[in-house]
């Protein structure tokens, strides 16, 4: 299963660079057509580990995608802020894009493995990802109530600024092309300092990420498909949800609920083991309520909306 989920996902990976070869502004209905066809085939793989292995390891793939598609739409808003702080061409922006999943699934996998040992350990580890879940959705739900943003200088980033010590940097995009040969020498251009960007931000998204799927199954097989699966899609996915995603102004919120929902069924998982009396939190349940709060949090955060258009309308 491993080898063939690999081979699988290398192949979507190199179609999808294939598909990018040649930079073009991604039309609605190319974004619909993808979007679809990479949602499909989570659903085709859930019912697949029900036919083969029952209903629980479905579920859990089911609850463990839910979780991880609606984290991986919060990369979204960072992708975005980075694509217009570098002032990404738009022919270029699904290309970026792949870079970032590449990035991502890529720290994910080292994660997902580091959790595993960190799980065959001890099962303190339960106590350690609830810890950083909890930390996590006080720190979203904090700048989700103050209206904080997670707008930024990228400029100061870190990673960015030491790409500009150690390489020079042209003064312009040259197409998907990551360095080019300006003045005599060998510079990197603007989409290697956006990529290396977007790279920087799949660790902090890994570090959240992974604990929070732990909390649905520890199987790292299901860890690891349910990553993926969320973000193949993302490609695609931005490009429909590009004009949504300001409108759902009580993600955050939701965000940090479930995180916060998952943190304490790992800490009870830990409980009940050391004490058997302590009550677990089923799977079925876990996806009945992550599912609940998504609804509610879009219904919001379209009354929301439709709130401040009203009021707009009435003041002029």
């Amino acid at each position: 299963m491993w080898t063939a989920s690999i081979v699988v996902l290398v192949a979507l990976l190199v179609a999808d660079f294939v598909v990018t070869h040649r930079p073009h502004e991604v039309s609605m209905r190319e974004a619909v057509g993808w979007s679809a066809f990479y949602l499909t085939l989570p659903v085709l793989f859930g019912m697949f580990l029900w036919v083969k292995h029952d209903g629980p390891q479905a579920v859990e793939f089911f609850t463990g995608f839910v979780v991880e598609k609606s984290l991986s739409v919060d990369n979204l808003f960072v992708f975005m802020l980075l694509l217009a702080a570098f002032s990404v061409p738009t022919a270029l922006a699904q290309r970026v894009l792949l870079y970032g999943i590449v990035g991502a699934l890529v720290l994910r996998g080292i994660f997902i493995a580091l959790g595993a040992a960190m799980l065959q350990a001890g099962t303190w580890a339960f106590l350690v990802f609830g810890a950083i879940l909890f930390i996590t959705s006080v720190k979203i739900l904090h700048q989700a109530i103050s209206g904080q943003t997670t707008d930024r200088d990228v400029s100061q980033m870190r990673s960015v600024r030491l790409l500009h010590r150690l390489w020079p940097v042209t003064d312009g995009y040259r197409g998907t092309r990551l360095t080019a040969r300006e003045n005599g020498r060998r510079a990197i251009t603007p989409l290697t300092v956006v990529v290396v960007a977007v790279f920087a931000t799949d660790v902090v998204f890994a570090v959240d990420s992974v604990p929070a799927v732990y909390g649905v199954t520890e199987d790292p097989f299901l860890v690891f498909t349910t990553n993926a699966f969320a973000l193949l899609g993302l490609r695609a996915l931005y490009f429909v949800l590009q004009s949504a995603l300001g409108k759902l102004v009580h993600l955050n919120h939701g965000l940090a609920l479930i995180l916060a929902f998952i943190g304490a069924k790992l800490v009870l998982h830990w409980a009940h083991g050391i004490w058997p009396s302590v009550p677990e939190i089923p799977t079925s349940i876990s996806l009945g309520v992550i599912v609940v709060v998504l609804a509610t949090i879009t219904m919001t955060s379209f009354a929301a909306n439709h709130s401040a258009v009203t009021a707009t309308t009435k003041k002029n």
